[in-house]
């Protein structure tokens, strides 16, 4: 296992680039074949690959029949959606029930999951049971953008392994250092990034942008640097990758890093391609705190709408979003939080087309 070590496949078929990544790689040399094995893809929401949103199931399938015709048959996929939305339903649209039902695979809601409390460096974190009753994690994260870390990647894919009360509470406590300590706590022992088609901006997809490619590897940290640069920015852009680095859960990326472009000739980091991030001005508009980050990215998706339309320069007030209004009195807020503000939209969290709504009437 080579952990300085990235393998990156690109513009063939999804399917066809995941078994070749992981016959190339052969991650499960010499282990037994009896191990249990979880597959986490991204499913954030009910939303089809090609937005940008969740992972590709074909690459999915494609870890599947490696590991059949390799002889591990004890294999799940494992996964719980964003608050406010339904795993099953992510299931559904996303594919994932054909695959299940094709190969036998089972699809486990972690929602439903019972949860056991560990503690890192004094602060108390709750992990689905599930996680602990596997030998094998394989993480297979989106490369995309992500309105309020700026990305996720393998590093923050691990927050759909705890239940929604504590990917509340994570907000609560600014996101970067629970996603580092998150991940001190739980080992991932393969990554298999998507980066198909990703939106490069926003969680929730529906502006993808075609990069054809999967990078795999065995360090959530080196894996998430190069996402990181993929999408426009540096590692120390995004707190969260510092942090975990800080614990010991992996390393940037630096002089001896390999990437190994498993069709191609020797490469390095320069030939990749870059996304250059906009300058979306409207966002200082929103006054967010402690916000899911499932209400967050809704206002945010409804707030480039109204930009495009014109309305965003009738606002005369921010937008209060986010857990630490519970209770305040304001004038302007979005969400069930904010209940007490003079004007407010509720939900948990409220819609995109009834933010667009509410502001558009709200500026005549």
């Amino acid at each position: 296992m080579f952990l300085n070590r990235l393998y990156i496949a690109k513009n063939k078929e999804p399917l066809q680039m995941t078994l070749d990544l992981l016959n190339r790689i052969n991650p499960l040399k010499d282990r037994d074949k009896d191990i249990k094995i979880g597959i986490k893809p991204n499913l954030v929401c009910a939303s089809p690959a090609s937005e940008g949103a969740t992972t590709h199931p074909e690459i999915v399938e494609g870890i599947i029949i490696y590991l059949l015709e390799n002889g591990f048959k004890n294999i799940k996929v494992v996964e719980s959606s964003w608050v406010g939305d339904s795993t099953k339903r992510a299931f559904k649209v996303c594919g994932y029930e054909d695959i299940s039902k094709k190969y036998n695979i089972p699809l486990i809601d972690l929602k439903g999951d019972d949860f056991i409390t560990k503690s890192y460096k004094g602060v108390e974190i709750s992990i689905c049971k599930t996680v602990y009753d596997l030998d094998y994690l394989i993480n297979v994260p989106l490369i995309k953008g992500h309105c309020q870390t700026k990305i996720t990647c393998a590093l923050k894919n691990l927050k759909g392994l705890i239940p929604d009360k504590e990917k509340r509470r994570f907000h609560t406590l600014g996101l970067h250092k629970p996603i580092a300590y998150l991940n001190a706590l739980i080992k991932q022992d393969l990554i298999i990034a998507d980066g198909i088609c990703p939106d490069p901006y926003f969680e929730e997809g529906g502006r993808p942008h075609r990069l054809n490619r999967i990078v795999a590897g065995f360090d959530p940290v080196l894996v998430d640097c190069y996402a990181a640069k993929v999408l426009g920015y540096k590692p120390d852009d995004i707190k969260y990758i510092g942090l975990a680095r800080d614990e010991g859960v992996g390393n940037y990326i630096n002089d001896d890093t390999e990437f190994v472009y498993i069709y191609d000739e020797v490469h390095d980091m320069s030939d990749e391609p870059q996304i250059v991030q906009k300058d979306k001005k409207y966002l200082r508009l929103i006054d967010e705190a402690d916000a899911c980050s499932a209400c967050y990215s809704n206002l945010v998706s409804a707030m480039e709408k109204l930009n495009e339309m014109g309305i965003t320069d009738k606002l005369a007030d921010q937008i209060c979003i986010g857990q630490a209004y519970r209770g305040y009195k304001g004038f302007l807020g979005v969400g069930n939080c904010t209940s007490y503000f003079e004007k407010y939209l509720p939900g948990c969290p409220p819609k995109v087309d009834d933010i667009i709504k509410f502001i558009t009437e709200l500026c005549g």
